[in-house]
């Protein structure tokens, strides 16, 4: 039977993930997380958290190199809750164009790209990578009091401030799976998403602070959401 009180949360280590910020996160959300490049502890997780910094073509031959590319799409297609961090978030995508083209995991359609011709409003170049404070808001066209309800952004504030280290950011085929956006000099950028059992971020919940934290205590609440889904469902097959 599922177990429903101590859900086993895995932290994919490929070797380009900022793991201890994040099992220290988890920690303090009060999920208690493994580190693992294991293929049978991430199936038999609850969740999964994929993290990652660096660049994503050496990320995803790390992937294929550790055969944890079909163990990563079979975990998804379970059900189970996946969070993806920074690159981690970029790999779900089907494709990047970060120092040529790489296929990523496919998961969401949609490519990465690099910030290109970034200038601020006075039009004067901006750094990149963007290595900051920057808020997230929700879409304009999003008119409920509280949109991110029931996304991994719940009861954060519009406009709220995360931290972001990244060249390069999603374009989604499909917007809809969006939550948040940010704007970078002239550039605005989807930084939140939400599709299925997939939440992702672009920048760092972990460097965040209380912000960040909440996102890992809403990702707990998702998990056991599912966990109690899942039971109800076998409780019904026996």
């Amino acid at each position: 039977m599922v177990n429903q009180t101590t859900p086993k949360i895995s932290i994919v280590d490929y070797g380009m993930g900022n793991i201890l910020n994040v099992k220290r996160a988890c920690a303090a959300a009060g999920m208690d997380s493994g580190v693992t490049s294991h293929k049978s502890e991430i199936l038999e997780s609850d969740a999964l958290i994929l993290p990652g910094v660096g660049a994503f073509g050496d990320a995803m031959y790390m992937l294929q190199k550790m055969d944890l590319i079909p163990v990563l799409i079979d975990f998804i297609n379970s059900g189970k809750p996946l969070l993806g961090i920074c690159l981690g978030m970029q790999l779900l995508m089907s494709m990047s164009f970060e120092f040529g083209e790489h296929k990523g995991l496919n998961i969401i359609p949609g490519s990465v790209v690099i910030f290109d011709k970034l200038r601020d409003k006075s039009g004067r170049n901006l750094k990149v990578p963007q290595v900051q404070w920057n808020n997230i808001y929700r879409f304009k066209n999003q008119t409920s009091q509280d949109p991110w309800k029931g996304t991994i952004l719940e009861g954060i504030k519009d406009y709220e401030y995360m931290y972001f280290v990244h060249s390069f950011y999603i374009i989604p085929d499909d917007f809809s799976v969006c939550v948040s956006q940010t704007r970078y000099g002239n550039i605005e950028f989807c930084s939140g998403l939400q599709y299925n059992n997939i939440f992702a971020c672009q920048f760092h919940p972990e460097k965040s602070g209380s912000a960040g934290l909440m996102i890992f205590c809403n990702f707990k609440k998702k998990v056991m959401q599912n966990l109690k889904e899942r039971s109800n469902s076998f409780v019904r097959k026996t």
